[in-house]
């Protein structure tokens, strides 16, 4: 979503490298283009004047060290104060005493409801949820819910057939809850196309019922300034605790992103970044500004990795414990690449990514990892352990094995020599490390 956002940061920030010592008109060219880069993402224009003017009174306050650059001064600044300007992050409020109650709030197309499962998938790991279908007036609300936490392996309650009596579910639901021992129970509740009163009287009557400790606003990111607006006028009638970003994956322009927070007071507490279920994360200010700034995202890195699970790292690992670098373990790595996620999002959070020149994440396709494991699982075990034998013959069954052409078995092996050669570079602890030798040529390795 930020990439129009980081190339023109990055380009404001790229004007004062080379200077020694700011002067103010130094920081006012660069902030002028700040200034438009963000009300270009569509920030809210009251929030980016007050960010500029905090940015301003810093960069001309202090003197630049002489171990940093001009650059790396202003983008110091701009990075913290972009921190704080999307806030802390907000944990969840769990109840002293079971259950902990979440009321999902939204309008109709934010994806409430898939969020709410998205949510409830992640609190599984350390509590029992239960997703409950209080939407029972747009068709099939209830039929989605109940197919999306079956899909999560999450515990749903929903009306008996026909049912229209919101409260009674909501009652139901507690005493289901309570029986079965769950201890978070998230209310999926009616959302409408615009914000209305009776929207508003359903949403306090279902809270009175059963009192929530999170009234969580889920809102769409694309919506640009009038997700501020929805915030707002949710708020002054709720009282949210927390708001829920999500298509944080798509390509709009992300204002919302940054200024919600300061533009409503409300914590942004987790953040939509694909369609999965799983793909629910922690909103965390300091990792969006990174993201942001083009520093990439080392601890988001981290936990895809970990996520991806810890059989092939093994078997990579003892794949390389000789070192061999085979056609087994480029099959091995793929197969990890994936589980990770889309591999363009996974290359926004290596730091430095962005500053390559040729490469764009968001057209990185994952299609191509999908046609190289094709290709290798044509191949016997003795050709993935030793491709020097794979000749003109070879070559032409494994294309056709693999739904490829020969053409694309002689690239993915042509680029097997190039990840080879940069292994032996690793492992012989030698320097010359090139990230696009990673990719190919042209930026398409992957």
């Amino acid at each position: 979503m930020f990439e129009s956002l980081r190339s023109k940061l990055e380009s404001a920030f790229s004007r004062l490298r080379g200077k020694g010592k700011l002067s103010e008109a130094d920081v006012d060219l660069a902030l002028r283009e700040i200034r438009k880069s963000l009300l270009e993402a569509d920030v809210d224009f009251k929030v980016v004047r007050d960010l500029i003017e905090r940015i301003r009174a810093r960069a001309v306050q202090l003197d630049v060290l002489e171990s940093i650059s001009a650059a790396q001064h202003v983008s110091t600044v701009v990075y913290e104060e972009l921190i704080a300007l999307m806030g802390e992050p907000a944990p969840l409020t769990i109840a002293p005493k079971p259950p902990t109650v979440i009321l999902m709030a939204g309008l109709q197309g934010s994806g409430k409801t898939t969020t709410t499962v998205k949510l409830a998938r992640r609190l599984k790991d350390s509590h029992n949820p239960l997703v409950v279908a209080c939407d029972l007036r747009r068709p099939a609300a209830v039929e989605q819910l109940r197919v999306l936490a079956e899909q999560s392996k999450v515990a749903f309650f929903g009306p008996a057939d026909g049912g229209q009596d919101v409260l009674k579910v909501v009652r139901e639901a507690a005493d289901y809850a309570a029986s079965r021992l769950h201890d978070v129970i998230l209310l999926d509740t009616a959302g409408r196309l615009h914000v209305d009163g009776e929207l508003m009287e359903e949403l306090g009557a279902v809270a009175g019922v059963l009192p929530p400790q999170e009234k969580l606003l889920v809102v769409d990111a694309m919506m640009g300034q009038e997700a501020v607006n929805v915030a707002r006028s949710f708020h002054e009638l709720l009282s949210l605790t927390g708001l829920v970003l999500t298509k944080l994956d798509g390509d709009a322009r992300g204002g919302s992103a940054l200024a919600i927070r300061a533009a409503t007071g409300i914590p942004v507490k987790f953040a939509g970044v694909g369609e999965g279920t799983d793909a629910l994360e922690v909103f965390d200010s300091r990792r969006m500004a990174s993201r942001i700034m083009g520093m990439g995202d080392i601890q988001g890195l981290l936990e895809k990795v970990q996520a991806a699970g810890v059989e092939e790292t093994t078997q990579i690992a003892e794949s390389l414990k000789d070192r061999h670098f085979t056609l087994e373990t480029l099959l091995l790595q793929f197969q990890q690449i994936e589980k990770m996620g889309p591999l363009g999002k996974v290359m926004e959070m290596v730091p430095g990514f962005s500053r390559i020149k040729g490469m764009d994440a968001s057209q990185m396709d994952d299609s191509v990892i999908r046609r190289n494991k094709a290709i290798i699982q044509s191949m016997t075990r003795s050709e993935r352990l030793n491709p020097k034998i794979i000749k003109g013959s070879r070559r032409r069954r494994i294309a056709m094995g693999s739904g490829t052409s020969v053409q694309m078995v002689n690239q993915l092996l042509a680029q097997y020599e190039q990840m080879k050669k940069l292994f032996k570079t690793f492992s012989s602890g030698g320097k010359g490390f090139n990230l696009r030798s990673l990719f190919g040529k042209r930026g398409r390795f992957f």
